[in-house]
């Protein structure tokens, strides 16, 4: 018998029954579905929403299969999951996993296409996972960290995963399966040199639609490549311009070892591009501990991993946007403001002399080093303030940020960021939808996530 290939391996998994999961994935699933529906309330009113809501109004042609940010404008659900997902990325605030956002682009596509099925939530919670060990085995395959060859993993890993886990949504054959990733392969783009721009939380949006996309093609004959993701001008060739990666295992342990029990999810604490995430524990913990003021440091000396540094790219941010992908910022903020909270991200603070001259004083220097776990970043961080009586205090080796997976945040701080979040959404009750999404494996339909708003609140039992 012919061994299957990569494509038709994965196509296999997605379009296949799941065995029961363990327990601690669908917790770590459901963790995931929260902190995005909490960052896709957050972000709603950002200006790119507003933009990407108006693109959608202006082409739809009365359909109405999803809803948009869990009210009542609804669209196809293609293009729900692109304003949806486009949210939930807006700010920056998203979990964070193998090297990319899997969140973000994995919910969004989840729920729009789950809604137009009526999914339940125990199905959704499924698909999200094949989503995520189908991501997790790419992105195993690529030894070099896309992002300083330009490549956005959410949007490029993200677009083939969010294509599997609408193929387990709807259970649909292999053979259509594989044709739905491989085309999936054919869309898959995003740039880093767009970070700090609208256009990076386009990259969540636009791989959630077209993951639903792909498989809505797929399933009404549209054919591709049986090889499209291993063959030698393939999608996993197309990312790995020199080379290295593995296009020969055909991913045998898929479905056997479960990938985010090993990786899990980061929630982040901040938000801010997770590449600063250390650095900003470092300041934080330093001032709290010594009681600095801004004004009483003379110079930030901080070294990161050469691939966050792509990442932080822009040294002297102007707006709001720009500064989420500034580690000058990041560190300015949590010296003058002693946090970095949404309160912090906004052009008017940005612009504070008192952040301006924080900023400047910041020195990075980047090293080679890299984590076995979290390969994006360098093996540690570090932070070292030179203060003006001479002094000078150093963090020492940063080896996690606060809300990684190796260091999660409790769950009353999780709760607390999610009413953060969704404070002053219309029509949503925060309590009942956090209750709900607490025991979204047994919700009868995921429909009654958006069900929130003249609920009374009760009490979740167990979970």
């Amino acid at each position: 018998m012919t061994e299957a290939s990569l494509t038709e391996r994965l196509a296999r998994f997605a379009g296949s029954p799941l065995a029961d999961p363990p327990y601690d994935a669908i917790a770590i699933a459901k963790s995931g579905f929260a902190d995005t529906i909490a960052t896709m309330l957050a972000g709603r009113e950002e200006p790119v929403v507003g933009i990407v809501r108006r693109f959608v109004a202006a082409r739809q042609s009365g359909c109405r299969e999803a809803c948009l940010l869990l009210g009542a404008e609804h669209a196809a659900s293609a293009d729900a999951a692109l304003v949806n997902g486009t949210s939930a990325h807006a700010l920056d605030y998203d979990d964070v996993a193998l090297g990319g956002h899997p969140s973000t682009v994995l919910v969004p596509a989840v729920l729009a296409e789950g809604e137009r099925l009526d999914a339940s939530g125990a199905e959704a919670l499924r698909a999200y996972l094949v989503g995520y060990e189908v991501w997790a085995e790419l992105a195993a395959r690529e030894p070099d960290a896309l992002h300083e060859k330009g490549w956005h993993p959410t949007a490029v890993l993200g677009t083939v995963a969010a294509a599997a886990a609408v193929c387990q949504l709807r259970r649909l054959p292999a053979d259509r399966s594989r044709h739905a990733l491989a085309l999936a392969g054919s869309m898959a783009s995003g740039l880093v040199a767009n970070f700090g721009t609208m256009t990076k939380p386009l990259h969540a949006g636009r791989a959630a639609a077209c993951g639903i996309d792909a498989v809505r093609l797929a399933a009404d004959g549209l054919t591709a490549a049986p090889d499209a993701l291993e063959h030698h001008a393939g999608y996993l060739a197309a990312l790995s311009p020199r080379g290295r990666t593995d296009r020969a295992e055909n991913a045998a342990m898929l479905g056997r070892r479960w990938r985010i029990l090993d990786a899990g999810l980061s929630i982040k604490q901040y938000p801010m591009c997770y590449s600063a995430h250390r650095t900003i524990d470092g300041v934080l913990e330093l001032v709290a501990a010594n009681d600095v003021a801004a004004d009483d440091v003379r110079e930030v000396r901080a070294t990161i991993g050469t691939a966050q540094a792509s990442m932080l790219r822009n040294h002297a941010p102007v707006t709001v946007l720009e500064a989420k992908f500034s580690l000058e910022f990041a560190v300015a903020a949590a010296l003058v403001s002693r946090r970095v909270s949404l309160r912090e991200l906004t052009d008017a603070f940005v612009a504070d002399p008192r952040v301006r001259r924080a900023m400047a004083k910041v020195r990075i220097a980047t090293t080679d080093s890299r984590c076995p776990i979290e390969p994006v970043f360098a093996f540690s961080d570090r932070v070292v303030l030179d203060l003006a009586d001479g002094r000078t205090l150093d963090s020492g080796e940063i080896r996690f940020a606060r809300g990684s997976a190796q260091r999660p945040l409790q769950p009353q701080e999780l709760e607390a960021k999610f009413m953060d979040c969704a404070a002053g959404a219309e029509g949503v009750d925060a309590g009942v939808l956090h209750d709900r999404l607490r025991g979204l494996d047994t919700l009868g339909s995921v429909r009654g996530l958006r069900e929130t708003g003249a609920q009374r609140r009760k009490p979740h039992l167990g979970g």
